[in-house]
Formats: structure tokens, sequence, C-alpha cells
């Protein structure tokens, strides 16, 4: 999108230094929309994403951002949030669990950049947290490129883009799990408070031993969890009365987890 003022005749014109420089003016404004989705989600009116494509082509250049009242599953999935520490979203493929459920919440807590239509669960202060997924490779290729985009090597250091769904602004220096190339450990997240909210990344490859320790205010469990690591999370939002919500499709049948979220009239009898 060229700027205001600006077309492709008045563009020619310009002497060469010129182009040059709007041209690395142009790609500066990309990179920062890119790393601003966040806030173009979930608004009144249907907008046009003018950024580039994000999250795996999942976010094209020019694709359509529909209005909120279109997904009333993901705002009563939100606003439950408010009564209920433990929340499931059973859902099939590709209707947004991850990305519009999952990873918008955890981005709201960890930043405490609630929109203004917001009826859930609010902390206003830094919160601990963690996001959880299957295995470590899908941990890395899902949750963690869903909240933090791609990780980049600098000269200096190795880092995250950014352009996920938490705003790139917002992002401290990560620390990486060992044995697991790229793969997150800890990051710190600005919250609006003016202090830093910190997100732990997590597989349940990683085993039970690896989700004890402290207490948690949110965790997010993409992908169904074994239920001994469901337990788990939920005695680590015991003490802070914090909140552990899941997205998945229930690909492991009537499992235990499952069962739990079923309404009993919804159960195969003897269940």
């Amino acid at each position: 999108m060229l700027p205001a003022g600006l077309d492709a005749e008045r563009i020619k014109a310009l002497p060469l230094a010129k182009k040059k420089r709007l041209l690395e003016l142009l790609k500066a404004k990309r990179a920062i929309k890119a790393q601003k989705l966040f806030f173009s989600l979930y608004q009144d009116k249907d907008t046009i994403w003018d950024g580039p494509a994000l999250l795996g082509g999942l976010i094209a250049e020019g694709q359509t951002l529909y209005r909120r009242e279109l997904y009333p599953k993901h705002l009563e999935f939100f606003e439950v949030g408010a009564t209920h520490r433990e929340r499931c979203a059973m859902c099939a493929n590709r209707v947004g669990k991850t990305f519009g459920m999952g990873g918008y919440e955890m981005t709201c807590h960890l930043t405490g950049l609630y929109p203004p239509w917001w009826k859930g669960r609010r902390f206003s202060h830094p919160v601990s947290a963690w996001a959880a997924g299957k295995t470590n490779e899908t941990t890395r290729d899902i949750v963690q490129f869903t909240l933090l985009g791609s990780v980049k090597d600098t000269t200096s250091r190795k880092i995250v883009d950014g352009r996920g769904v938490i705003p790139g602004k917002l992002l401290g220096q990560p620390t990486w799990k060992q044995g697991v190339a790229n793969l997150v450990d800890t990051i710190p997240v600005k919250h609006v408070s003016g202090g830093w909210s910190e997100l732990g990344i997590k597989s349940y490859q990683q085993g039970r031993g690896s989700f004890e320790g402290t207490g948690k205010h949110a965790i997010w469990m993409d992908e169904e969890p074994p239920e001994e690591i469901y337990g788990e999370c939920l005695i680590r939002t015991a003490t802070t009365h914090g909140l552990v919500w899941l997205t998945f499709t229930p690909l492991e049948g009537l499992s235990k987890v499952v069962l739990s979220f079923l309404p009993a009239d919804q159960r195969p009898e003897g269940m």
C-alpha cells in the first residue's frame, strides 16, 4: 500500500535516492504492521489486513478479518472464563481454536490489553503463564509460532520475530530449551501495568514432572493433554485461582479428559 498522495507515476518521477528511501520506509512500516495483528482481531466491523502474510499463510495480505459478531462461540468461550476456572473448546479442525481462541486469550492475559468488549476474566497485574502442546516439535511449530512468530538468528543472539498474536514490541529476550532446536523455554512479555509477565512454553512430551513447580495464573493447553498432566496444571492454578483452558479436536475418543467436560446426558451409559 502506497502512502497517501503518492501514486505509481509520482514514484517513477522521484530521484533514485528518494525511491530507495521510500522503499526502506515502506518495508519498515510493513514490519511494524506485522507485529500488530492482535489489534486487528475481533473488531466491530470487517477490516482488510493490509500487512504482510503471517502465521504460515493463515493470515494473507488483503484478507478480510471478519467482525466480532460472527464469532459467537469464541466470545462465549472468553466470557465464561469470568465464572469458570476450567474451560474446553472441543472443536473440529480449522475453526480458529488455536489462533483465535487459545492464542488470543493468552495474549490478553499476558499483556493486560483487554479489548473494551471483553467480558471474561481479567488480571490487573503481570501473570505467570504456560502454553503447552503435545510434542516438543508441535509445540514449537504451532503454539510457539502462533504466539511469538518465527525464530531468527541475528549477529549477536537468537530471537523471535514477534509476528504472532502477541505484539512483537512487547516481547523480551527469550531463553531457550536445551536439546530441542529453536524451542523457547521462557519469554518475558510487557504488561500494561509496567511490569513483565512470564510465559513458559511446555510440551506433554516432557512429562508430568516438568509441570510441577510454582503457581500459575494462566495455562493454555493446545491439543488434549494426558490426564495426569491436566491434573498437575489444575494444582498449579489452585492457589492463584488461575485459569486453565484447553483447545483441541478429540482425536483420542472418550478419554477421561474429554468425559470430564461432557454433560452427564451426553456421556455413554456407564461412563
